[in-house]
């Protein structure tokens, strides 16, 4: 489902080369839960950020469900990561004058779903929000705008869920429902998830765990 094949990342930073990443291995068979643990600055993110093609490696291939990403132009990247990944951010990033429906409808009306409507209301039913749909994000607790941000990372059905500190901006209560969700969508849909996270209770509870430290896994 997911391979990486000497992956790497090297930016300049005061005129001299920084290596972000180094060269790594990485196979994800589909349906896998995998937790990626580190300090700070060890490459989690940058490593997350290259699986969804939202970055180019300096070296070497990513394959996702079998497409090589690292040849695509930004046309062909984009439709695959329409098609094959969701991704969640820490800090939620949805739209703050849509309400919580609306935001899971952009998605769909975008890849033209026969029915949006239905099958938004069906997200908000799965993440357990069918009652806030109307209210606006500024109006949701944090973590019911994540359990949004994750049914509207939902909405096409992506084989591939990736997930960047998605508890890390929530209270224990709050975080412990969206690991719980995670979970479900893991287990249920048989999505494979991808996810950085300093929380303990996820990394219990994933079937991988990836440690990284200075850019390099451990």
């Amino acid at each position: 489902m997911i391979e990486l094949r000497g992956v790497s990342k090297t930016v300049l930073s005061g005129g001299r080369p920084l290596t972000i990443l180094h060269p790594t291995d990485l196979s994800v068979p589909a349906g896998q839960f995998v937790a990626v643990v580190g300090p700070s600055g060890s490459g989690k993110s940058t490593l997350l950020g290259l699986i969804a093609g939202l970055d180019a490696p300096s070296s070497g291939e990513i394959a996702i469900d079998g497409v090589e990403i690292t040849g695509l132009d930004e046309d062909r990247l984009a439709r695959l990561r329409g098609a094959k990944i969701g991704f969640v951010f820490q800090f939620f990033h949805l739209i703050p004058s849509l309400s919580a429906l609306e935001n899971i409808l952009v998605p769909l009306e975008i890849a033209g779903e026969g029915r949006p409507a239905d099958k938004a209301a069906a997200l908000l039913q799965d993440v357990g929000l069918t009652a806030r749909g109307h209210h606006y994000p500024s109006q949701l607790s944090g973590g019911e705008q994540q359990r949004i941000a994750i049914a509207r990372a939902l909405a096409n059905d992506p084989p591939i869920l990736l997930a960047d500190e998605p508890t890390g901006n929530l209270d224990s209560t709050n975080g412990r429902h969206v690991v719980d969700l995670l979970v479900d969508v893991n287990r249920k849909r048989r999505t494979t998830v991808v996810m950085v996270t300093h929380d303990p209770e996820l990394t219990e509870r994933a079937d991988i765990v990836l440690s990284m430290r200075d850019g390099r896994a451990c």
